[in-house]
């Protein structure tokens, strides 16, 4: 019910995650993200719980590695689960349970990991792989959304999409980015993109709000001084 990509820029050390699926809410219970220690995926029958604990283990030293052979360990209901992660070098680990829904499939890049279950094809996650691979130009979130639109033009899910998320974390304990459109009956994916499109110029603005409100630039809304 689910494709979503992970990736880390090499040049800023931002991680994010995007994700789409045909369920409700998807960026509520699945992508997680750290600044300076990773980011996560956990889908299919989701367990949320296994997102934050994968980015724990990752910061108490553990290898991508050593964190999913320990989350198949301690999970009671592991063959349900699809976990992907990446760690603040851009290693990735990836599991996909025995139970996974539908046709499924991952496939790791340099620095992104790709996944998804109920697809049209098994070549959806290395069309989000290949797209993200190409725009290393461009602002990760930008590229995150890039991909994620390449995997719904290569097929996307057996059924239609209806939710979709993306979460950017850069050097601060909450997520640069976040954003998510909950439900729609119209191209969730598109209307993802436009509310980053609208964020993207305001960005720095909301991080030096908290950072530094004194440096911050007006809010420009009525009763504004």
């Amino acid at each position: 019910m689910t494709f979503s990509l992970i990736g880390r820029c090499e040049k800023t050390n931002m991680f994010g995650v995007v994700i789409s699926s045909s369920s409700i809410s998807v960026a509520s219970r699945c992508p997680w993200v750290r600044a300076g220690i990773g980011a996560a995926s956990t889908q299919n029958i989701t367990n949320p719980s296994l997102g934050n604990l994968m980015l724990d283990y990752l910061e108490k030293g553990l290898t991508v590695n050593e964190v999913i052979n320990k989350i198949i360990e301690k999970e009671k209901h592991i063959e349900y689960r699809q976990l992907i992660l990446i760690d603040k070098k851009g290693n990735t680990g990836k599991y996909s349970g025995s139970k996974i829904l539908g046709i499924h499939s991952l496939e790791k890049g340099l620095n992104c990991i790709a996944a998804g279950n109920m697809l049209k094809s098994t070549k959806i996650p290395k069309a989000m792989i290949d797209n993200f691979l190409k725009n290393s130009h461009l602002h990760l979130a930008e590229r995150l959304m890039i991909a994620l639109k390449a995997g719904l033009d290569a097929g996307g899910e057996e059924g239609p999409v209806h939710s979709a998320g993306i979460k950017v974390a850069d050097n601060t304990s909450w997520p640069l980015v976040d954003l998510r459109v909950d439900w729609s009956d119209n191209q969730p994916i598109d209307e993802l993109y436009k509310l980053w499109k609208l964020f993207e110029p305001q960005m720095k603005d909301y991080k030096l709000r908290a950072l530094n409100p004194s440096e911050a630039p007006s809010y420009g809304v009525p009763g504004d001084l």
